[in-house]
């Protein structure tokens, strides 16, 4: 369960612009989790979420949570915590020239995509999300097969 409110916070901040735990806690609420706000704390420090410049309104500054795409952590913690949400929800993955199509279980693919794209990956040009399907355009053929072999390897 909490891999999947993992993957879920992951798909929530990448969609809004989340600015307090009070925040998430009622998007998390409104999709079925049942958390309490100490619990979305506890979720933010494990994924090592961090807060950006989100812009102004009027005369205050706003800020957002995001993933560190700094990666100052050598740990490979939030990479591990990604390969969990995908361990968790992966059903097969498979290429076709410079395609990727991953089947989820149903409900899955947006929170699966979600942490894809937390990951920073340089070769991917993009990723779209069903209920249980997730199309990743990769730049090559060559590095799609690669991805579906990595992912394959992550997830065994």
């Amino acid at each position: 369960m909490k891999s999947l409110r993992h993957g879920k916070i992951l798909e929530i901040i990448t969609k809004y612009d989340v600015e307090t735990q009070e925040e998430l806690t009622e998007y998390l609420k409104k999709e079925g989790f049942a958390v309490t706000q100490a619990t979305v704390s506890r979720d933010i420090k494990a994924l090592r979420l961090i807060k950006t410049a989100a812009g102004t309104h009027g005369n205050e500054n706003k800020y957002k949570y995001a993933v560190n795409k700094n990666g100052d952590d050598s740990s490979g913690v939030p990479e591990a915590k990604f390969r969990t949400i995908l361990d968790h929800s992966l059903v097969s993955s498979d290429h076709a020239g410079n395609l990727v199509v991953l089947k989820t279980y149903a409900g899955m693919a947006q929170a699966s995509a979600a942490a894809i794209d937390s990951m920073n990956i340089d070769n991917i040009l993009g990723t779209i999300a069903g209920d249980d399907t997730i199309l990743i355009v990769m730049r090559t053929e060559n590095e799609a097969a690669e991805f579906v072999r990595k992912i394959e390897r992550l997830t065994k």
